[in-house]
Parts: structure tokens; sequence; C-alpha cells
């Protein structure tokens, strides 16, 4: 995939006609921007290549398999980054300082890593910790943060969890980011209370090759399907594949389990390209299974 297929307009316009929608672009990984109307919220974006730096060498390189759909430093308008935890490739230490260039973004993280976060460039004027259960009202956009299971629920030392999801309530809909995450016992009657829309799941699954090297994994697309059923959730987006070789998902594979599914609306998302969220619903969501 050449860069002219990828490159995202820096202001993140909404295409003519959709002003008033919720429209998504995915990112890569599990990085999404979100724009309604003059808000404009980033979720683990990953635009840099740091890790292919840090992991030279190792078991698992974390080379690309695409570049950046967009360059941080030109990105305008920036409301709200929201970080899911402290792993780089959701709080990227190459790309939250440029973020700051052309916009002046508030940054959501865990609160048990607001250490950490300070350490990759967010200035703690700019930075509000939250722990599960809290919330935060930013502008037009509500956040709800929820637990998440990289593959397990972990706390820190004061209790708080590592690994967070977000419920983001954004133009009248409710859209849950899960951060990375397996099932957890409780996570559906959680999800369910919150009256979530849309879903952005990890579908990368797990194995224990990846977990003895220091990669815990995610959903597989069955246990996201079974998610979404059971906390009535009408839609579905995976996500966290086509990046890194050793970690991701065959799309091929993705849709052909996907077509199998009459009851949640689900859209594979294409690097960069926007759609809308607006309208949300199990027969309504634009685009799906297109």
């Amino acid at each position: 995939m050449s860069p002219a297929e990828t490159v995202i307009d820096p202001a993140f316009p909404a295409p003519e006609g959709w002003e008033d929608e919720v429209v998504a672009w995915w990112l890569g990984q599990a990085g999404f921007a979100l724009r309604h109307r003059d808000e404009l919220v980033f979720i683990d974006p990953y635009l840099s290549d740091v890790l292919a730096l840090k992991y030279r060498g190792r078991v698992f390189p974390h080379t690309r398999l695409h570049p950046t759909p967009v360059n941080p430093s030109d990105v305008t308008g920036l409301s709200l980054v929201l970080c899911t935890h402290g792993h780089t490739d959701h709080m990227d230490l190459g790309s939250i300082p440029y973020l700051q260039t052309s916009s002046d973004p508030l940054f959501i993280v865990p609160r048990s890593e607001a250490v950490k976060a300070v350490s990759r460039g967010i200035p703690p004027a700019r930075l509000l910790g939250l722990d599960a259960g809290e919330h935060a009202g930013i502008g037009a956009v509500a956040v709800t943060a929820v637990p998440a299971a990289h593959e397990h629920l972990e706390l820190d030392a004061h209790g708080q969890n590592l690994f967070l999801g977000y419920v983001i309530e954004l133009g009248g809909l409710r859209i849950y980011h899960s951060g990375d995450c397996a099932p957890y016992e409780g996570q559906e009657q959680i999800i369910r209370e919150l009256d979530v829309d849309i879903a952005l799941l990890p579908v990368n699954g797990r194995d224990a090759h990846r977990v003895d090297h220091g990669v815990p994994g995610n959903f597989s697309v069955d246990e996201a399907v079974a998610l979404c059923r059971a906390a009535r959730i009408p839609a579905l987006v995976p996500h966290h594949w086509g990046l890194f070789a050793f970690n991701t998902a065959n799309p091929d594979e993705l849709r052909a389990a996907l077509e199998e599914v009459d009851d949640v609306a689900w859209r594979l998302p294409v690097l960069g390209e926007p759609f809308r969220l607006s309208g949300v619903g199990a027969s309504r969501i634009a685009g799906a299974r297109a």
C-alpha cells in the first residue's frame, strides 16, 4: 500500500453531505479519528515508527506493513486524544508531542499511567487521568472509562486499572472502544448498561507464542461478535489487524466469518477511508457489509 493511497487531509473534514454525521477514519492498529461538527477525537493513534527501532533484531520486529495515513504534526483542530493504556502502539511517544504542533488537545489516559503519559510528551496541564467507572465531559464529548483485560484485568499498587476502554458519547451516539481487550467476567453487564450503539473491538486474537514473547492478545472475531450480542450492541467495527505481521488477522478470514453474522451489523474498515457512524443500527450502519 503506497503512501498516496493512505493520505488523510490533516484537518479531517467531514465529506460533503456528512457535516452533521459522526464520521470515523481508521488510523491503523487500534487507532481511530472521530469527527462530529467541530469536535475531532483521536483514539490510540500510533502514527510513528518508533517500535520498529525498539524491536529491531528481536523475535517480533514490529515492522510496519503500511505507512502512517497522516503526519501527526499536520493534524489541525484536534480536540481530544484518548489513550487506552501505556503500550507504545496506544500511547505513542513518536506521535504525542507532534499532535500538539498544530492543535492543543486534551489527553485522557488511565490514571495509573499518568507518569508514563507525561514522560511521553503530554503536558500535565493537558492531561486527565481516569479510572474505570469515572466520567469526563469535554466540550460536546462525554467519556466513560471501563475496565479492559489485556489479556487479564490488571491493577497498579493503588488499585487502579492499567488497561481501559472508553465509551464515547458524540453526536448522539455511544461508541465503545475497548482498548486492547479479551473477554472478562462481568464485561457484558458493564457494557450493556452503557447502552452502546457501536463497538470498535480488536480481533487479532491471542496465543501462547505471542504471550511468551511479551505480546498479550485480544478478542477473536467470534468473541467480538459474542460480546456485541450479549451486550446488545447492534454494530461492530473490527480492528487491530494489518500493521504488524506477527500480530494481525487475515481480513479475508475476518470477512468470511462476519458474512455468517446476520444479527450484528459490521464493517471492516479501510485505512484512512472515512465512514459514517451516525444512524447506527443492526440494518442501518453506513457501509455495513460493503
